[in-house]
């Protein structure tokens, strides 16, 4: 008898549990510059037509509440890549501060009140979270540093309230269940006004947005 010819039992298999697949990039964990990467791509596609503002809207609550790049990828693939201006024309930038150095903030009420007014500088995103509680976002005096501002607003026995100025472009898709989300859209005349979209949901609670008359927000030049 060849004893050494004889497999060693189960040796294919512990072969093979030492291989490991490559981890597809589509099931990476998207990051926070993954999903404004994607805002980007849909704010140009609406400024040059190529989608409605529904669509936009649509795209834009799918962008960031995805949770792996390959949810993403999706959301852009009918739309070209961005592309960055010329540097021979700065004066088409409709803001001088290219990116953000705001962090983004978290406004939280829970059986008390919060308030976010006067003088501030706006992130490009907003979380609010009102339960049994109160919250007060007030962008009419506040410094836009990009052209998109996202306010992701959950309310549960709660209320929340977000006040923009009249020249500024406001619009909102959100959900109410067992209660109200009410978000008074409206267009800005400049094309190169900053745009604040509201999403989130009103659970046995309101949310309402809308812009505030006699408040206009001037574009900073430093």
């Amino acid at each position: 008898m060849d004893l050494e010819k004889r497999p060693q039992p189960g040796g294919a298999s512990r072969r093979g549990q030492g291989e490991q697949k490559p981890y597809a990039e589509a099931e990476i964990r998207a990051s926070d510059a993954d999903r404004d990467r994607i805002a980007e791509i849909l704010r140009d596609a609406l400024a040059e037509g190529r989608l409605t503002p529904e669509e936009h809207s649509e795209r834009i609550d799918a962008a960031y509440a995805a949770k792996t790049v390959g949810e993403l990828e999706p959301i852009v693939r009918d739309l070209p890549a961005r592309r960055s201006a010329p540097a021979a024309e700065p004066a088409a930038a409709p803001l001088p501060v290219a990116e953000s150095s705001t962090p983004g903030h978290n406004v939280v009420a829970v059986f008390g009140g919060a308030t976010r007014k006067g003088r501030w500088r706006v992130g490009p995103r907003t979380n609010a979270f009102a339960c049994f509680g109160g919250i007060e976002i007030d962008l009419t005096e506040a410094v836009f540093e990009q052209r998109e501002t996202v306010i992701n607003v959950v309310a549960v026995f709660g209320g929340v309230e977000v006040k923009v100025p009249e020249n500024v472009t406001l619009r909102g898709s959100g959900a109410g269940i067992f209660g109200g989300f009410e978000v008074k859209t409206h267009e800005s005349e400049d094309p190169d006004a900053p745009v604040v979209v509201l999403t989130g949901a009103a659970i046995f609670g309101g949310v309402d947005a809308k812009p505030r008359r006699g408040k206009r927000v001037a574009r900073l030049q430093r």
